[in-house]
């Protein structure tokens, strides 16, 4: 113990684990601060209670002791971080002599694990030049893999692990198997395995018993955990592929056997959460699994299993030389207006190639429909990547109206101007590439700006909704969302800081949120719909319907926040808002059905006025 602390412990001034922590801040010690990395303590003045630290980002940083204590951790001297501060030509020159003991050396210093992206921002510049690291770091890699000495992944963003001393390295693999508590751990086992299947080259047996527990977990799981069942079953193949010699024993679990006992919607939603490989094994498994009709199964699932999953499908039927049914399907569904944001983006993209058959105006009015309902829905945004498209791509619209007549495309631009997603910037942005292409569209633009200012009537308990929402806003979420921002500026380093990165975002969605909820709330009306005009349907009225075959329904337009598809009460904005608003008994209409999405003529048969 330094001889100025132990003066104080004797005088009873300090207890002995403050004096423990604060001998480690003694002149000569070092230790790491978040923000300015590794320093050496120079001097400090206990009296004044100060020290003055050498950081590597910050040379004579003088603080606080108190603070010092709080904000810094003591390193040992033989830590690979003091030895880059006092010892860095021979860390430079164990990176061209021995980059496996450098790498070991530095694992040691971090607890024995360290991503590949913080062992690239530990040593490129300082102690490998950074033109020449990326090269540098793949031999590294290479050689580190070939030592058996730590677990080298596939992925930089995943962890390298040092192996234990005591064991072999397969004996090590198998080790954290088994000792993995769930279903994820034995999935990250297995992965580590596969990617050093070497070190099993004398002792396949082991693997042999591997798999059969494998498959034990794997049945067990498929029960409550589909997806998870699916993932260890498909990191299991990726072991066997790796091992040459290994076979699998063929009573065990496969991925066909699991997906044929899956319903289409809980398989989609399992599917969609694996990540790209693991999705792409699965969707290879449905021939063995359905047979003749694997086609008509994995397009099923196609416009629900998200943005990597529709990719992966796609890019199997055309492997397969099965394009044409992926095609029939999105004809169907876009006729229905029943497919999924992320499938229309898809056909969106691949408009020019694979798409190209099926990319038509009703892709547009599909968007619309999308972006409109969302809007109206209280649930988070589900189409906020579709909307973003449209934006970015530059002559998406362009090429959706070329593809529609006159009046398509005048009905299209209507829609769009009408549509409460957009922005004025931004609607006006999309209109002038519309206008480019279809120059008769410019004459709705001039009387357009009147028509979107028009009030919008809701009804007081919508409006109450939005206003109290504004309110937790402003008084509740924005005062907290700043308290968030400081306390995460204190944890230093706001480049690597995940909570600061995240209070910000929140900072922008909740100053988005507020900024749109102010214009609704300012342009809306309330109103009890007492006294509508019952002549023919308008807002707060009760529409007797007549479809084709006879069966009557009825339909409550209501005011633009309203919508509740489930009581047969829809928003005037709504499309089949739209397609009833204006029509007197006896007139009839085209109205989508909300079960089938398939259009189909209704007739009105009376209208009443809606009674609170």
């Amino acid at each position: 113990m330094h001889s100025d602390v132990a003066r104080l412990v004797e005088a009873g001034r300090i207890s002995e684990p403050v004096a423990a922590r604060l001998d480690q801040l003694a002149p000569g010690n070092f230790c790491v601060h978040k923000s300015f990395g590794a320093g050496k303590v120079i001097e400090w003045d206990l009296p004044g209670k100060r020290v003055v630290i050498d950081f590597e980002k910050s040379s004579g940083q003088e603080m606080g002791l108190q603070f010092a204590i709080q904000k810094t951790e003591w390193i040992d001297s033989d830590d690979f971080r003091a030895k880059r501060i006092e010892q860095l030509e021979e860390l430079r020159a164990l990176s061209k002599e021995d980059p496996v003991k450098l790498i070991v050396h530095l694992l040691e210093s971090h607890g024995g694990s360290l991503t590949g992206e913080a062992i690239e921002r530990e040593l490129a510049g300082a102690v490998v030049p950074e033109a020449s690291f990326k090269k540098w770091w793949d031999s590294a890699k290479k050689a580190l893999r070939e030592s058996r000495l730590a677990v080298v992944p596939q992925k930089r963003t995943e962890a390298i692990v040092l192996r234990d001393k005591g064991q072999s390295p397969a004996a090590a693999m198998l080790a954290d198997f088994e000792a993995a508590r769930d279903i994820k751990g034995m999935i990250k086992a297995l992965e580590a395995i596969a990617a050093d299947i070497g070190a099993f080259e004398n002792d396949t047996a082991a693997l042999e018993r591997l798999l059969k527990d494998i498959d034990e977990g794997a049945r067990k799981a498929a029960r409550v955990q589909l997806g998870q069942a699916m993932q260890l079953v498909a990191a299991r193949d990726e072991v066997i592929g790796s091992g040459k010699t290994l076979e699998l024993d063929p009573a065990a679990v496969r991925l066909s056997d699991l997906i044929a006992t899956a319903d289409a919607e809980k398989l989609a939603d399992e599917a969609g959460a694996l990540p790209a490989a693991r999705q792409r094994a699965v969707y290879e498994a449905f021939p063995v699994a359905f047979g003749d009709d694997w086609v008509s199964k994995v397009v099923e699932v196609f416009d629900r299993v998200g943005a990597r999953g529709v990719t992966e499908i796609a890019r199997l039927v055309q492997d397969q030389s099965q394009t044409p049914a992926l095609l029939d399907h999105l004809r169907t569904a876009i006729a229905r207006r029943s497919l999924g944001a992320d499938a229309l983006i898809w056909v969106c993209r691949e408009r020019k190639s694979a798409s190209e058959e099926v990319f038509c105006g009703d892709v547009g009015a599909s968007i619309l429909n999308l972006l409109e309902n969302d809007h109206l829905s209280d649930g988070p945004r589900k189409t906020s990547r579709l909307q973003s498209l449209l934006g970015d791509d530059k002559k998406l619209l362009g090429d959706l109206v070329s593809a529609m007549d006159i009046n398509e495309a005048r009905n299209f631009s209507r829609r769009l101007l009408d549509c409460p997603v957009f922005g004025d910037l931004e609607r006006k942005s999309l209109m002038a590439r519309i206008i480019k292409v279809r120059p008769e569209t410019a004459e709705l633009v001039s009387g357009s700006n009147q028509k979107r200012q028009e009030t919008l009537l809701v009804s007081w308990e919508s409006l109450e909704k939005k206003k109290a929402e504004l309110d937790d806003i402003i008084r509740n979420k924005i005062p907290q969302n700043r308290e968030d921002i400081k306390i995460a500026k204190s944890y230093g380093d706001l480049r690597e800081n995940f909570e600061y990165k995240s209070a910000k975002d929140m900072e922008k969605y909740l100053s988005h949120r507020r900024n749109a909820l102010d214009k609704e709330i300012h342009n809306a009306r309330g109103t009890d719909f007492k006294g509508s005009d019952a002549s023919k349907v308008n807002i707060g009225t009760i529409v007797e319907l007549e479809d084709e075959s006879g069966k009557t329904t009825e339909v409550t337009v209501l005011g633009a926040w309203d919508s509740e598809p489930e009581k047969k009460i829809v928003s005037y904005l709504s499309e089949v808002g739209k397609a009833l608003v204006g029509r007197a008994p006896g007139e009839t209409t085209e109205v989508r059905d909300e079960a089938t999405e398939v259009l189909r003529t209704v007739t009105v048969r009376s209208v009443r006025p809606f009674n609170p």
